[in-house]
């Protein structure tokens, strides 16, 4: 029997199957007017389509708490009543094929204000339509601006701004929030020495380090239904301790398991496991499955599941990840983007059963 086919359930919510959608910017969204940030026919249609193609967990991909918190001036953001009610019609199409929809709640922090990455992704001036990012430290981002030192005033108010992203996701009928903590954005250059040189609370130790992410995941928790799972995702590691020949501070798998407690015991229900992000320059061998370790590690050292990504790509190896309690969970990326229908691809290849849509399963029945 297929364990990857077999539900979840994490506090009242049961997920359907073990195959995922990452969160993947899209680089889509109005950049002007009434309905900027708001998702389009484009981000329905590409995340309708996961749904229907089987997957059990939906992820919008990372979503700005706020005008400054996005990647891009082309990434989706929940700040306003337009953008919820635009995000309002993608969750109902994705409940409609079996699947639950889930959101990324985002803050770019240094890595803000630039170019979608098919044009080089440089930053970008204001005159461009770009705007000065903000981080834990005014300490740039290889070949970035350097960003405005957060004071403590503007770092209570990103709080609210995660909590009310939060009431809005689930006001548009999301039924996971994932708080963001990875890939060099806001919550993970306060987590990293390779980010944060702040010599206040919010720095130094790894306690002081923790703090503003972990007031965020408080903050969120607070608003999200107690029914209703809350993710994280974390870079397990910055690779920098894994190379012998890099001197460089930076966040380890060590330290990612003794978040991971500290996010458990403040109400999240899964760790979402990636790693990198935060030095331009690390060495990272990049192989299929290559992060699993680390999301293995999290969840044999705390008891918190954990969700493996990175590189998976065949059926059977996203099977031995859940079968063999490597991880609760496989999720997707580009695997998903080259074939939106790969999980019922992978059901008939592993034996097992897939809700296909039955307009299509009339179809597919009679080949």
């Amino acid at each position: 029997m297929s364990q990857l086919f077999t539900p979840l359930t994490l506090r009242s919510l049961t997920i359907p199957n073990r195959v995922w959608m990452a969160p993947m910017c899209m680089y889509s969204a109005p950049d002007e007017g009434p309905r900027t940030g708001a998702p389009t026919d484009f981000h329905l249609t590409h995340l309708t389509s996961r749904a229907a193609g089987g997957a059990g967990l939906v992820m919008a991909e990372a979503t700005g708490v706020r005008p400054d918190g996005r990647i891009s001036p082309w990434d989706l953001g929940l700040w306003n009543d337009q953008q919820q009610a635009a995000f309002a019609r993608v969750t109902a199409a994705v409940r409609a094929h079996g699947a639950v929809p889930a959101i990324q709640l985002a803050h770019a922090g240094r890595k803000a204000a630039t170019d979608r990455p098919w044009l080089g992704g440089r930053g970008l001036s204001e005159a461009e339509g770009g705007w000065v990012p903000v981080a834990p430290s005014a300490w740039a981002f290889e070949g970035l601006p350097v960003p405005h030192e957060l004071t403590l005033a503007e770092i209570d108010q990103l709080v609210a701004d995660f909590a009310a992203s939060a009431e809005r996701a689930l006001a548009a009928g999301f039924q996971v929030v994932e708080v963001h903590g990875a890939h060099g954005y806001l919550l993970n250059s306060f987590l990293s020495p390779a980010g944060n040189r702040r010599t206040d609370s919010y720095g130094g130790d790894l306690t002081g380090r923790m703090r503003f992410p972990l007031r965020v995941v408080e903050a969120v928790r607070e608003v999200w239904p107690e029914d209703l799972p809350v993710f994280f995702r974390v870079s397990a590691t910055d690779w920098t301790e894994e190379n012998p020949e890099d001197t460089r501070a930076g966040w380890t798998p060590d330290e990612t398991v003794l978040l991971a407690k500290e996010l458990q015991a403040r109400g999240v229900d899964l760790m979402d496991v990636s790693t990198g992000g935060m030095v331009h320059d690390a060495r990272i061998p990049a192989a299929p499955g290559f992060q699993t370790p680390f999301a293995t590690r999290v969840r044999e050292e705390t008891g918190l599941p954990a969700a493996a990504v990175g590189l998976i790509t065949d059926p059977r190896q996203a099977e031995e990840i859940v079968s063999s309690g490597a991880a609760d969970a496989a999720m997707l990326g580009r695997e998903l983007l080259r074939d939106p229908y790969w999980a019922h691809r992978a059901a008939a290849e592993l034996d097992a059963r897939s809700n296909w849509p039955v307009q299509y399963g009339y179809a597919v029945g009679r080949g």
